[in-house]
């Protein structure tokens, strides 16, 4: 008996010795024929698991001689492969598949529109989870798209947060950005505000730009493109990282994030902390803010799958003056002067804080086998605002010394009840007050998505996105500064022009979150909104073989409410309501002549409401008696190859944006114009391409070239502060005016090298050209026929270059350093000009520019260095 038992023993043993071993592999591309480095690998059920090196290979030991390994990789459709022995599985193709990003389980899939390769006809550009986090840095988020064609990005001002995109020459109000399917620009105006979205680069799965219409199915107009910013949401598998990064000024960074992966119960939780600070690269323009996510998952079953998102990134960054070129030369390109020595503390007098906090919920509903819904329910709260002084005259050299002391309320006698109260009119410049510009709002919105697979071939699409949104804009006192109060001599009808107000407000993030403000305690202006959306959409795909089409089509209904407690008296704040219709229809196919070839066509048309601040005179309730949708057209063309080495898109597009009507404030600051018949054509052809002549070296390039111009004239009409016409139907001179702010050609080349397993080199050169500065159709230089136009601004290019060590430690963790320099070569340029003053003889230029223009200089070189854990 002993000697069975023996013998029982050792052929246990054998099959436990038979059942450890050795699994090897390679990942590729399946669409470009390369490997995948970095693709996950798990052997499914377990928490075994390895990462593809730089070749694409991976070596995984194993406890079983059977079982079925999980390959994923961002952007590509997770594979399973079985095996029944342990050695070599050979070569794993993975198909690329926008909808799979890096193991993240995408909920909201139906409001989600990301574009497919090789089957939506639109132009587009994927920046991927492993690009982001090696060469986001400290850069702004709009920095991360500067390689696409056609996209223009400037830091402006060069405070934290202020950066902004421009495509295809249209500005950021013109683009649509969505974070996991909700639209967050602007309901007021359009515009995008990055300092508000400080941590989205920490939290971004991928982000994809669809230049042009885009193939977005909701009821918004993204003219100029589409960026699709894609968060985490569940994560498949368990899993982290922690990171600390050091930058330039001072600058400091740590994150952590964890993911439980998915439980047998189909919970899954993720979440992420960070905290940012710098000293800034201009001087005095320090900043802070912090980072969290909170993502939690739940999936019953097959059918159904929830998710809950909340996100924020509070803030405070200093911000500085506009200051000529003149300036900039003679006291440095990073100077500020809105800073000063109050009883020997610093301070400055220009800033921005902000937090919005976003929070959604997602359900996807898995109806049958042909039919599901996906719905998103979102909240957004901000509170924020701008920081300044309030009586701009006191900036004078005997009341602001850079040098020392902070020079104010020191000559103010009390009055009879002993208290220092101040009033801004009343000519004194040893007293102000820092005043914050504040812009609060409570956003709440929906949208859902039907699809119906009504045969093989025939997708059908219908939902509605819905918005309610109110805006606070008003002004208040953030630091008396040695004042017990301040008489902010405005009228107010409601309140006197006398009432003294009390109370400072901090400009702490955080804080202000909580902050309630009275109506007692604002000055300057007080004038809340209400802007009301409804948009329904439908859209028919067809699929087969090699074609791909889509119609898609939307109407929506907007009304905007505005509300004034300065001008007007009790009761008599609300304006009328305006409500407009608009509408939007786009079609597109594509074909795939064969596997290496395919050539797409789109084209739409977009009615769009004119935005809030369009829709209002004279910063009061007065409806703009001409107000009219703009109308925007859109053709597109394209021709795409794909190889196992090899692959490029060439594009060819035109849009022309017509009714534009133009509002705002003369330059004198006594009365307002408005502009009618604005029209802009924006035409051009992209290109961009990769190769991988070898597995461990690639190449990435493109080129755009843009023709974006004025196309006819204008008219004006200006108005008193009255309101009456004081002169109507006078020309403006912009038919061939270049279309500013945006480089107009720009060219690109990039590559990475792995000279060395785990050690590699990269490096991004960006050439731009045709640049013309920013300008005001109420320059003088427009209302004659003869006009030069917009100023051209001197080419640049900019080199940047990263070097990244990745180490695999063991199974279960890996190791990430990362060193990222920006603008190597020290390139000093101007990246916007903000007036447009041409250069006459005799004038003091600056690489033929005229010196009076007031201009914002790009960044010097700038590097940042980083290390990860993964685990």
């Amino acid at each position: 008996m002993k000697r069975i038992y023996l013998a029982f023993a050792a052929v246990l043993m054998s099959a436990m010795a038979f059942s450890q071993g050795t699994l090897t592999g390679t990942v590729t591309d399946g669409e470009l024929g390369g490997p995948l480095p970095g693709a996950t690998v798990m052997v499914r059920g377990t928490s075994t698991g390895t990462s593809t090196d730089f070749d694409g290979n991976f070596t995984l030991e194993v406890n079983q001689s059977s079982g079925t390994l999980l390959i994923s990789y961002i952007g590509f459709v997770s594979k399973s492969v079985p095996f029944t022995t342990t050695g070599s599985v050979g070569t794993i193709a993975l198909q690329p598949d926008a909808e799979e990003l890096e193991g993240v389980v995408i909920v909201g899939t139906g409001i989600i529109d990301l574009a497919k390769d090789r089957q939506t006809p639109i132009a587009v550009s994927t920046v991927k989870a492993s690009e982001i986090a090696l060469k986001g840095g400290n850069q702004e988020f709009p920095e991360l798209l500067k390689s696409t064609p056609s996209v223009y990005t400037s830091k402006s001002g060069g405070g934290f947060g202020d950066a902004r995109i421009q495509v295809r020459g249209f500005d950021q109000s013109n683009t649509a950005f969505l974070i996991n399917g909700q639209p967050i620009n602007g309901m007021e105006d359009g515009n995008m505000y990055w300092s508000n979205w400080q941590g989205v680069t920490d939290v971004a799965s991928a982000i994809q730009i669809q230049r042009g219409l885009g193939s977005s199915k909701l009821a918004i107009s993204s003219v100029g493109g589409t960026v699709n910013i894609v968060t985490k949401t569940i994560d498949s598998q368990e899993g982290g990282f922690v990171q600390a990064m050091v930058g330039n000024n001072n600058y400091l960074k740590t994150t952590a994030s964890y993911s439980s992966g998915i439980s047998e119960k189909g919970w899954a939780f993720t979440t992420l902390l960070g905290h940012w600070q710098g000293d800034g690269y201009n001087d005095y323009m320090s900043g802070s803010g912090q980072t969290y996510f909170f993502s939690v998952g739940y999936s019953p079953n097959e059918n159904h799958t929830f998710n809950f998102l909340i996100t924020g990134a509070p803030q405070n960054h200093n911000q500085r003056n506009r200051y000529t070129i003149a300036t900039l030369l003679e006291k440095g390109l990073t100077y500020n002067d809105q800073w000063g020595i109050l009883n020997g503390k610093f301070m400055n007098v220009s800033g921005n804080y902000y937090h919005k906090p976003i929070a959604n919920l997602s359900w996807d509903w898995n109806i049958s086998n042909k039919s599901q819904l996906s719905t998103v329910i979102y909240a957004s709260y901000g509170r924020g605002g701008s920081v300044g002084l309030r009586t701009f005259a006191s900036q004078g050299e005997d009341n602001f010394d850079l040098t020392g002391q902070y020079n104010y309320n020191r000559s103010l006698a009390p009055n009879e009840d002993g208290l220092i109260i101040a009033r801004r009119n009343d000519n004194s410049r040893s007293a102000d007050i820092l005043r914050s510009s504040v812009n609060e709002h409570r956003w709440f919105g929906v949208v859902s998505n039907f699809n119906h697979k009504i045969n093989d071939q025939l997708n059908f699409n219908v939902g509605f996105d819905g918005r309610s949104y109110h805006g606070e804009h008003y002004r208040r006192v953030v630091d008396f500064l040695g004042l017990d109060g301040w008489d902010d001599d405005t009228n107010n009808v409601q309140l006197g022009s006398d009432y003294v107000v009390t109370e400072a407000y901090s400009v702490n993030s955080w804080k202000a979150t909580f902050h309630d403000t009275p109506r007692n305690q604002r000055i300057g202006y007080d004038n809340p909104e209400n802007i009301r959306y409804l948009g329904v959409f439908g859209q028919l795909e067809y699929a087969k073989d090699k074609l791909s089409a889509f119609v898609q089509g939307a109407v929506s209904t907007q009304s905007n409410q505005r509300f004034d407690y300065f001008n007007y008296a009790v009761g008599d704040e609300k304006s009328e309501k305006v409500t407009n219709e608009g509408f939007n229809i786009k079609a597109g196919a594509n074909y795939n002549l064969n596997e290496y070839h395919n050539v797409f066509v789109n084209a739409g048309h977009y009615s769009r409401q004119p935005y809030q601040d369009n829709m209002f005179l004279n910063f009061r309730n007065d409806v703009n008696p001409l107000l009219t949708n703009e109308k925007i057209t859109g053709f597109e063309a394209g021709y795409g190859f794909r190889s196992s080495i090899f692959s490029a898109n060439v594009n060819l597009y035109q849009t022309t944006w017509d009714d534009r009507v133009v509002s705002g404030s003369l330059s004198t600051g006594e009365g307002f114009y408005q502009f009618q018949g604005v029209k802009q054509l924006h035409k051009g052809v992209e290109v961009d391409f990769a190769l991988r002549p070898m597995q461990n070296l690639r190449f990435n390039g493109y080129t755009s070239i843009g023709k974006w111009e004025y196309d006819g004239n204008a008219t004006q009409t200006v108005y008193d502060d009255n309101q009456n016409v004081i002169a109507e139907g006078d020309p403006l001179y912009l038919d061939g005016v270049k279309v500013g702010d945006g480089a107009q050609f720009t060219i690109g080349v990039g590559g990475r090298y792995e000279f060395l397993k785990g050690l590699s080199i990269d490096a991004d050169y960006n050439h731009y050209d045709e640049l013309y500065a920013g300008f005001l159709p109420t320059d003088d230089e427009f209302t004659v026929p003869d006009n030069r136009g917009s100023v051209k601004l001197p080419s640049y290019g900019l080199l940047d270059a990263g070097l990244t060590y990745d180490w695999n430690v063991n199974q279960n963790y890996k190791l990430v350093l990362r060193l990222n320099v920006n603008n190597v070569l020290d390139e000093e340029y101007i990246s916007e000009s903000l007036t447009n003053i041409h250069a006459e003889a005799g004038d003091v230029t600056y690489k033929g520019v005229n010196v009076a223009n007031q201009a914002y200089f790009g960044f010097g070189r700038t590097w940042n260095m980083s290390i990860r854990l993964k685990f």
